[in-house]
Formats: structure tokens, sequence, C-alpha cells
């Protein structure tokens, strides 16, 4: 049975939604009418998140049909991205504990917190399966297949446990023993990223190298399609090959990058510190298509037009083929959003946990 408290939230939280809004709704939303009236983008929906005292938007995640918003009091709430309508809304930790990983695999979503890994059911919001592990606390976000997961822990090894029953089937660390920054897997690879450069492919069921590849204190990996991008403090941006591990190309930047590389569908976008956002095409990284001034990260793509926020809260829209600027709109210090390359749509938010929903009109 639900408790009370949760359907009255459910219900307040419905109330908030605005699929479409009136001139005089526009004071209580995140993004007015007024500022997108210019551009080719609509507003699809509006929601204002139910927030205590003291408690903000911390995360945000697109998980399939999904947009899931972790508040800084460890409440998730997942809504249909779609219409902005609540799904589930339910606390995964007691507040002031930290939620160390937080990751969507198939029809679950993934979290450690403190010693503990959570599934929970993006449908339903009910917690599938828990269990604590024993490695210490993790150095990256846990990622699994369809039967493993891979904690990289700060003992500088990856434990891969078993789906099902969470038993340790094998560890694997880097020849030098050094730290573990970023992980992917899929059925057939596991790839992790060392503090000291080292990118390691092995097979995903037993830890067999299969190739690896030597650069400066790597950063986060992104795998896209065939490729493996990957930023280091070394100012530059790799793509490997995944099947080999041949380096494709490389881009030296102006900065030392913290970052990972976001692809899109033609091109890659860096965020590169005190320069701001550019793009790369992914064929060739010779040069920056463009450069988009504070720019901190992707919102989404429309066929050859990226739309990027910047740090000082401006939406910009980006030409990816002509290399230019077409328009951008003051989104109000918006700095809360979440990367979708699933579709057009774009999700941006603030700390109060205000949401909107923008999707070019077409």
């Amino acid at each position: 049975m639900l408790k009370s408290g949760f359907l009255v939230l459910t219900v307040a939280f419905l109330f908030t939604v605005a699929p479409l809004l009136s001139a005089q709704d526009d004071s209580r939303w995140l993004v007015p009418r007024s500022s997108v009236a210019p551009t080719d983008l609509k507003i699809a929906w509006q929601c204002n998140l139910p927030m205590a005292d003291a408690e903000s938007l911390d995360r945000l995640l697109v998980f399939g049909n999904r947009l899931c918003a972790l508040s800084s009091r460890n409440y998730l709430t997942c809504l249909n991205r779609t219409d902005g309508n609540v799904m589930f809304s339910r606390p995964i930790a007691p507040a002031g504990l930290p939620v160390a990983s937080f990751e969507p695999y198939q029809d679950k979503l993934i979290a450690v917190v403190g010693s503990k890994l959570i599934e929970i059911s993006a449908d339903f919001g009910t917690e599938n399966t828990s269990t604590n592990f024993t490695c210490g606390g993790i150095t990256c976000p846990v990622v699994r297949n369809d039967s493993l997961y891979y904690l990289a822990c700060t003992d500088n090894r990856i434990h891969a446990l078993k789906a099902d029953n969470k038993v340790e089937a094998f560890q694997v660390a880097a020849e030098n023993g050094s730290r573990i920054t970023a992980v992917l897997a899929d059925q057939e690879f596991v790839i992790f990223a060392t503090e000291l450069g080292n990118i390691v492919c092995i097979n995903s069921d037993r830890p067999r190298k299969i190739w690896q590849f030597d650069a400066p204190e790597a950063g986060y990996l992104v795998r896209d399609a065939n490729s493996i991008y990957f930023a280091c403090r070394n100012t530059n941006v790799y793509c490997l090959e995944l099947s080999s591990g041949h380096l494709l190309w490389k881009y030296q930047t102006q900065a030392i990058l913290d970052s990972a590389p976001q692809p899109g569908n033609k091109v890659v976008y860096q965020h590169v510190p005190d320069v701001g956002l550019i793009a790369l095409d992914k064929e060739t990284a010779k040069k920056p298509l463009w450069q988009v001034p504070d720019g901190i990260g992707l919102l989404a793509e429309s066929g050859d037009k990226a739309f990027v926020i910047t740090k000082t809260g401006l939406l910009v829209a980006m030409d990816n083929v002509k290399g230019i600027q077409l328009y951008s709109i003051d989104v109000g210090q918006s700095v809360k959003y979440v990367t979708n390359t699933t579709d057009s749509k774009i999700y941006i938010a603030d700390a109060k946990g205000r949401l909107a929903c923008l999707q070019p009109a077409q």
C-alpha cells in the first residue's frame, strides 16, 4: 500500500505541470513564453518540484522516456519526459548521505549509497535489490551488463560482481596499480581508464587484456558506436577505435581538461576551462567548427543545430555546418541541465527545482 504522504505529494506535483501557459502564469515558471517567442523553440511543459526548506535540485538524468531529478536531500522524482507528469517520487537515501553513483541500465537505476549498491525500478520507483560491498568507496560510477556489475574501488581495482547474486566473479587492476577513473562495459568488452593515463580493454567475463592505450592522466570515457572518446589533463581530446585501441585522432585544446567529451550526431563537443564549449568534427577534428564563450555543455541537437547552455544562463543555438550562432535566449541562470542525445528535447532547471522542457517547433 502506498503511503498517504506519497499520494499527497504526487497530486500536488501533478498540478504544477504546465504544458500550455497563459500570460499570467509566466511568473511561476522557469522560462517565460516571451523569451522563446522570437526563436524556433516552443515550451513543451514546465513544472515546479516540491522542495523543502534548504533543499535544492542536485542532478538530472535522462533515462529512456523518463527525466529523473535527484534533490540535495536524496529525494528522487521521475517524470514522463514527454508531458512532464510525475511517474513516481520517493527518497532513495537518508538526507545527508552521499549518493556516489546514479546511473541508468535498461529499466533500472543503479545507485551507490554509502557502501550499498541499490537497483531501483524506473517504472515504479521500487527498490528491487540492494547489497553491501566491502571493497571500500568507489572512484567512478558503477556500470553493468547483463551478467556483471563493475565497481572501481579505492583499492585501485575493479571488482566484478555477478548480477544475480552479487558474488564477486573476478578482480582486475592496471599493471601499475593506479587509481581507476572511469569504466565502460558492454556484453563483450570492459574498458577502464586510470589516473596515470592507461586506457585498458579486457574481456567482460574475465580479466584478460585485449589492448591498452597510454595517455597522460586520462579522464572520463565516452563510447559512441565503435569509437571511444576521452579528455586528458595534457590538454588533448582523444578518439580511439573501440575494437583495436588504435588512435583515430587527437586534438589539442588551450587548457587542462576536466570533463568528458560529448559525441553528437556528426560533432564532438568539449568543454575547455576558461574558453567555453568547442565543437569538433567527429571524423577529422582538425579545428573547432565553433566556440561558445562560457559554454559548459550540450543540451540537445536538432538536425545540424546544436543547443548549448552557458554558465551565465544563456541557451545558445549554433549551426554545426556554418559554424555560426543562430540566436541566444536568457533562461535565468538555469545552470542545472542534462545532455539529451536521444531526441531534440531540451531539459533545463534551476536549484529551486523549476524544470522546463523546450523543443524545436517542427
